[in-house]
């Protein structure tokens, strides 16, 4: 009854007049920034935290508006993937495979409608999950001390690499760049200066909006740059624009299925969307032997993807609003934003602070309604949009990026400090370097710090107390799990190719 009661009480925050407009406004911007190839979701959070911030919008509205901005994202994402076989975002690749032969066979509208109505359910039983379940992990995570939470961010660390796919080497070098741009700085208990070379501008540390809008916006813009225009028209949606009874009934056992994955790879910090698209549409390729036509415009191949995106949107907010840990790249930018309003995420921010965490997951509810109600009707519109060309759109982006810099410090050095470290940001593209784990690294490594320090002044530096619980030893044991999760997968490939190649 205390969670009806609570979630009751969200609502009551959430449909107020200001907060529907701010989650309407926060939906249309994420659709829009989703369907324009390259920019995704973190690009259009970390867009509007400086938005948000100078407007003076108070926590709770801050918070619906770039939980709705990531929604919407998420949702925009699939337009381009379907119309013109160009994802959005990373996560958005896999509704590809089957979305773009969709639209080739003149399915346009079906595709598009279909996952609208994916995302909707995938947003709805992942939001389900997080009513069910963030409020008994909330408190359950009361038992948490520091050492139980370094132990906790070392976890999050190598999930990063354990679940790289094809490049965990790659993505824990990125973490690692994380953590040591997280040192710059005085340090908080010595005062020493550590790795500002000199510079007062670096004297307080690498500013967050910086690094984000630097890492991924000032990288975009250098990607687009290098881009020619290819003169590629969006497909029209012609013939129905509504998907069918049997078509939804057809894949409603995949919507289930791949909504309850997406959940629970949303939950694991830095899993993310884009390997739970991948491991949904898998899983039910896999399912499908006798009547296989993935990748050829089958709409279980298109439903999972989208199904699984949207639930682990939602999911990414249980690890960061109970434990104070991004679920992805996503939630490590509106953890960000939660210290501007100097807000402590982590499990008494339930007791503390229930209008803003209840308002929050009642407005997923209401984002997921509004993005279902608002995206069919304007799928034409929206296929407009595509039609801008990147002579326009870079120095639209470039110069609310520099707005957005601007305005939190007004200093001229973090915008030249965000330009380098754009640059830096496009060679690591350019080299195949996940930035997401940059950005989660960074996140991560002034709470390890923080919480290592605290954990060894109650042990008077004894390095035993990060062993010294249940809860440490089972952390730890999911750490050494992760950590030999590439390996076990790089010995399982040598030995198949070894086994195709004995058969030939």
């Amino acid at each position: 009854m205390d969670t009806l009661g609570y979630l009751s009480q969200g609502f009551g925050v959430a449909l107020t007049p200001y907060n529907l407009v701010t989650a309407l406004c926060g939906t249309l911007i994420g659709t829009v920034v989703g369907l324009l190839p390259g920019l995704g979701p973190i690009n259009g959070v970390a867009l509007l935290i400086p938005v948000a911030f100078a407007l003076g919008l108070p926590p709770e509205s801050a918070l619906i508006l770039l939980a709705a901005v990531y929604l919407g994202c998420e949702y925009g994402g699939r337009i381009s993937s379907i119309l013109l076989n160009i994802p959005g975002e990373a996560s958005a690749v896999m509704t590809t495979l089957d979305g773009y032969p969709l639209a080739r066979k003149g399915h346009a509208g079906v595709a598009l409608s279909l996952s609208a109505w994916s995302s909707f359910i995938g947003g709805l039983i992942a939001t389900i999950g997080v009513v069910l379940f963030a409020p008994l992990l909330a408190k359950w995570a009361v038992a948490f001390g520091p050492a139980e939470y370094f132990v906790l961010m070392v976890f999050a660390i190598t999930c990063l690499a354990g679940m790289a796919g094809n490049k965990p080497l790659k993505t824990a070098v990125a973490a690692l760049i994380g953590l040591l741009l997280s040192c710059v700085g005085i340090d908080s208990n010595s005062g020493v200066y550590r790795f500002t070379f000199g510079s007062l501008g670096l004297a307080d540390g690498i500013q967050f909006v910086v690094l984000v809008l630097g890492l991924f916006s000032i990288s975009e813009i250098l990607v687009l740059l290098e881009r020619t225009h290819q003169g590629q028209k969006a497909i029209k949606a012609s013939g129905r624009m509504l998907f069918n009874l049997k078509e939804g009934a057809f894949v409603l056992g995949t919507n289930l299925r791949s909504g309850l994955l997406g959940f629970v790879l949303g939950i694991l910090p830095g899993a993310g969307a884009t390997l739970a698209s991948a491991v949904a549409y898998m899983s039910e390729k896999r399912m499908a032997v006798k009547d296989n036509t993935f990748g050829k415009g089958d709409l279980r191949g298109l439903a999972a993807p989208e199904t699984a995106n949207s639930a682990s949107a939602c999911g990414s907010m249980v690890p960061m609003l109970t434990l104070g840990v991004p679920g992805s790249g996503t939630t490590a930018v509106m953890l960000g934003a939660l210290t501007l309003y100097n807000i402590t995420p982590g499990p008494l921010l339930f007791q503390n602070q229930p209008d803003i965490v209840w308002g929050l997951i009642a407005s997923l509810f209401v984002a997921n309604l509004m993005l279902i109600v608002m995206n069919v009707p304007m799928i034409k519109i929206f296929t407009k949009i595509l039609s801008v060309p990147y002579w326009a759109l870079v120095p639209a982006v470039a110069i609310i990026t520099a707005i957005g810099v601007y305005a939190v410090h007004a200093t001229t050095f973090d915008l030249f400090l965000m330009i380098v470290i754009g640059i830096f940001g496009y060679v690591l593209r350019k080299m195949d370097f996940p930035l997401s784990a940059i950005l989660l690294g960074f996140i991560l490594g002034g709470l390890m710090e923080q919480n290592l320090r605290r954990a060894l002044s109650l042990s008077n530096g004894e390095i035993g107390i990060l062993f010294a619980s249940p809860i440490t030893w089972g952390v730890w044991a999911l750490v050494g799990v992760m950590i030999a999760l590439p390996f076990w997968r790089a010995w399982r490939a040598r030995r198949q190719q070894a086994r195709v190649s004995s058969m030939a």
